[in-house]
């Protein structure tokens, strides 16, 4: 009888877990929605994006480097790059320990929209899902992320 017991309690935290994982991907879909629509509004190709990330997480990036990273030719990359440059998402710096290379670098205008919007485009779904909670309702959820954060650290 122990081991049906065991048998049933397994079943049953097989099927919340799935449950909770079908509430987590809808949960990080509606996080992410706002920036992902902001990000379709640039109109930029699929390698343009692949570019401007490695950019933005490596600044001052050599085209090479950024070739290899991207996983696509030289001569391509520079092609989006120079379309990067006529939008104004990033700007070409002559590299101060060699003259004959260059760096790519994010604009001042990535670089503020990534400080100065991002955070509450990001933030902005879970806030307003907040406010319309009690602060009990928002101290429950927080201690039952916490709680599922340290099971799931534990292991």
């Amino acid at each position: 009888m122990g081991g049906r017991i065991k048998r049933d309690r397994k079943t049953c935290a097989t099927a919340e877990a799935e449950q909770m994982e079908r509430d987590l991907s809808a949960i990080r879909r509606m996080m992410r929605k706002p920036l992902a629509d902001e990000f379709a509004k640039s109109g930029l190709t699929v390698p343009q994006k692949a570019v401007m990330q490695v950019v933005v997480n490596r600044e001052g990036i050599s085209l090479k480097e950024l070739s290899h990273e991207v996983s696509l030719a030289h001569s391509t990359v520079s092609g989006i790059v120079d379309r990067l440059e006529k939008q104004g998402l990033v700007e070409r710096r002559t590299d101060t320990a060699d003259a004959r290379l260059s760096q790519i670098h994010s604009s001042a205008a990535v670089k503020e929209f990534l400080r100065d919007k991002m955070p509450a485009l990001s933030r902005g779904p879970l806030s307003a899902a907040l406010e319309r909670t009690s602060s009990d309702e928002r101290r429950q959820i927080g201690w039952a992320l916490q709680r599922l954060r340290e099971l799931l650290e534990g292991g």
